[in-house]
């Protein structure tokens, strides 16, 4: 690259608000407050190339460091949406702490309209944790995350939404992990916090060695307290749920004394525990009536598929009594697809 071609993008790049700082340095900076962003670069051996965007915003005091991470399916928008809003309202004169956001982790998935997978390499990056930094592009981006923004963080927040296919109800999550009860405790303790109607706690039994998958699972596995958040669905921007889901940042925000007042918890919110998935059985064409939030029944069919001249191929029936969590929408399903998650609370 010639040094005119290099200047160029530099001039670009600061005009766009880009840093040239590495995330290290940035972090490492006492100037507060301050709002530095970068793009840190990843690209594989296949030529695959792109990069994970990056806001590093600083308050006038030093305090605890929350990240939120949105986009690690880039057909979930409300999430993405929501992220952006709170990016350019934070204040930083009132902040304390330090907030890390990572607002469209996949981008391959996001500007190609894909659900679940980013297309340069065909793998979900909510499947790629711990990543590989020798490996393709969405695995060099799960080890990037693994690696420079997780250690990081005091609170690591994952936020998701019922992507293109489905139907899903609003909630926030975290893992009842049993080795670490401080973080688990404080996980849940900010889904308290949150204001959300239904807290999901999930089992951890995940051993150290074993890969977390996962991305906020990654950041439980690595000792810190991390939670996701669930809204949105079917692959559009609902403003309810982008309020939503800022109503709950804010909350867990407030709750850490790091911004503002928040809207405060709801004092009773709706706890589930047990969570039971109906996997399809053909590929086909699914019908139901059943709806993300609806209460089904043991034994309840919620759901048939047929082949494309109308002959039913397999009828689904509820297995549990409970809450649909989330549930398949459209009517394209393929073998092994999730038709529903059914979820009820059950006493420890």
């Amino acid at each position: 690259m010639s040094r005119i071609s290099t200047v160029l993008i530099l001039l670009l790049s600061a005009q766009m608000g880009i840093s040239q700082q590495t995330l290290q340095q940035i972090l490492g900076d006492d100037t507060r407050p301050s709002r530095k962003n970068l793009r840190m670069q990843v690209e594989d051996s296949l030529g695959n190339r792109g990069y994970l965007p990056v806001s590093v915003v600083k308050g006038m005091r030093e305090g605890p460091t929350f990240t939120i991470v949105a986009g690690v399916h880039g057909f979930e928008y409300p999430p993405i949406v929501a992220t952006q809003q709170i990016m350019q309202e934070i204040k930083m004169d009132s902040l304390l702490g330090t907030l890390i956001f990572i607002p469209i982790a996949n981008r391959g998935s996001f500007y190609s309209r894909t659900p679940f997978i980013n297309p340069q390499d065909k793998v979900n990056l909510n499947n790629a944790f711990p990543g590989d930094p020798n490996g393709t592009i969405t695995q060099r981006l799960a080890h990037i995350i693994t690696e420079d923004i997780i250690p990081v963080s005091d609170v690591f927040l994952d936020i998701h939404g019922g992507d293109a296919p489905e139907d899903l109800l609003p909630f926030i999550c975290y893992y009842n992990n049993k080795k670490r009860p401080k973080q688990t405790q404080r996980a849940k303790a900010l889904s308290e916090a949150s204001g959300f109607d239904y807290i999901v706690s999930y089992p951890y039994t995940l051993s150290d060695r074993e890969p977390a998958k996962y991305t906020f699972k990654q950041a439980v596995q690595d000792g810190k307290t991390a939670l996701s958040i669930e809204c949105g669905k079917l692959g559009n921007v609902q403003k309810e749920a982008v309020a939503l889901i800022k109503k709950g940042v804010y909350n867990m925000l407030a709750e850490m004394k790091m911004y503002g007042e928040g809207k405060g918890p709801n004092n009773n919110p709706v706890r589930l525990n047990n969570q039971v998935y109906i996997r399809s059985k053909e590929a086909g064409i699914f019908y139901s009536a059943v709806k993300a939030g609806d209460s089904v029944s043991k034994g309840d069919i919620v759901g048939r598929t047929t082949d494309e001249f109308g002959r039913e191929l397999a009828q689904y029936k509820a297995p549990v009594s409970g809450i649909v969590l989330y549930n398949l929408a459209t009517p394209p399903i393929s073998k092994g697809n999730t038709v529903m998650c059914i979820s009820r609370f059950l006493e420890e």
